[in-house]
């Protein structure tokens, strides 16, 4: 099994940055890939970033360009750096890992992980 702990969450006006970390443990190696998924309430989930099996890495087009997902293998740790935060990137914010072997963009069109957090809120304010 892997455990996957997120910190770093909270509240920021328009245009501002937040980092989230996620702290992975348990069966690490069973991280193959990762990524940060994101969900309102009564509205589908959507994965905003993630790092493939081979390295790669993709974003949603919504954020590309002002979040930067980035994996620390040594530390077992994985981070979005989110700047430019706009009101509709408010939501609770999940570290996810999966098994499969497969490219970034993978994950951000199928939302396909095996391993979640419990998550961590980010509140945009207007």
């Amino acid at each position: 099994q892997v455990q996957l702990v997120e910190s770093g969450g909270g509240s920021v006006e328009t245009g501002g940055s937040l980092k989230l970390s996620c702290a992975v443990s348990g069966h690490t190696d069973a991280a193959v890939s990762v990524g940060w998924v994101r969900q309102v309430l009564g509205k589908e989930r959507e994965a905003v970033a993630a790092i493939g099996s081979d390295g790669s890495v993709n974003y949603i087009d919504s954020v590309r360009g002002r979040f930067t997902i980035s994996r620390d293998k040594t530390k077992n740790t994985l981070d979005l750096e989110m700047n430019s935060l706009k009101p509709e990137d408010t939501a609770m914010y999940y570290c996810a890992a999966a098994r499969s072997h497969l490219k970034a963009l993978y994950y951000i069109r199928s939302v396909n992980f095996d391993y979640w957090g419990q998550g961590t809120q980010v509140t945009v304010s207007s």
